[in-house]
């Protein structure tokens, strides 16, 4: 186990440095903080390579066994004073826990399924928020997978993450455009949702048991003329108030738990 005290040491501006997306992209790494998200992160397969720890910023007693965790599954540790565990970290509260974990490659054509399956669609998301949020209750719905469409931010920024908070890693991921992945939902018999004010059908009209994706769109504009000239359903999420639209993340949090109730709230597995 390392000890580091400086802040020009390398391993420091190397964390720092993955702040960066193109640097993450170029590294194909990125950032683990705080317990939860390394622990999730562990448990779903993330690999680690190296983790940072300030002892008196712990917020419990389990960092121990963790750090033990994870070195023995090949992780190198190293010990920082409060000052440089603050400059590494990007949360206001640090939890005296950083990590640099390997990058996954999400390809549609590895997504496995089944019949039944539920998916979220989320085109052109742009908000590390909403994406993480998105992704919580795609893992609290018992979703199957997200696929992003043409994708307006990286998946891997700490704040995805932080938002998902460990979902990233419980809830599988593909990376597509809008042609492929309407071609991959036509070649496994999927319906593709849409969530659109333009049309009459109520969400809670719609059959959602059956093999279906639900597609939400951008924060601004909604979803692209493409997804909605060639979707299977369109609904509409009633709205009764002077707004017009929801946050992008509520409103697919909304046709997922319809999508489980429907499903009669039957956990995966």
């Amino acid at each position: 186990m390392l000890q580091i005290t400086s802040s020009k040491n390398p391993a420091v501006k190397h964390v720092c440095a993955l702040r960066d997306r193109r640097t993450r992209e170029k590294e194909r790494l990125t950032l683990l903080e705080g317990y939860r998200e390394l622990s999730r992160g562990n448990e779903f397969g993330m690999e680690i390579k190296e983790v940072f720890f300030c002892p008196e910023m712990f917020l419990g007693e389990n960092e121990f066994p963790l750090l033990d965790k994870l070195a023995g599954a090949g992780a190198k540790l190293a010990q920082v004073p409060a000052h440089l565990m603050t400059k590494m970290t990007y949360r206001d509260r640090p939890e005296g826990l950083i990590a640099m974990a390997v990058m996954k490659e999400h390809k549609l054509s590895a997504l496995a399924h089944k019949p039944n399956s539920l998916y979220i669609i989320a085109e052109a998301v742009e908000k590390p928020g909403n994406l993480g949020s998105i992704l919580r209750s795609a893992d609290a719905a018992g979703a199957d997978a997200l696929i992003i469409c043409n994708k307006c931010t990286d998946i891997y920024n700490p704040n995805v993450i932080r938002a998902s908070t460990g979902a990233l890693f419980s809830v599988p991921i593909a990376e597509a455009g809008t042609e492929e992945t309407i071609e991959w939902l036509k070649e496994n018999r999927i319906k593709s949702l849409a969530a659109t004010p333009h049309t009459d059908l109520i969400y809670t009209e719609a059959d959602m048991t059956q093999s279906v994706a639900i597609v939400v769109g951008t924060e601004q504009h909604g979803l692209s003329a493409c997804w909605l000239d060639r979707a299977d359903i369109a609904v509409r999420i009633p709205m009764l108030g002077k707004i017009d639209s929801l946050n992008v993340a509520t409103a697919a949090t909304i046709l997922l738990y319809e999508a489980a109730r429907q499903r009669k709230w039957k956990p995966k597995g």
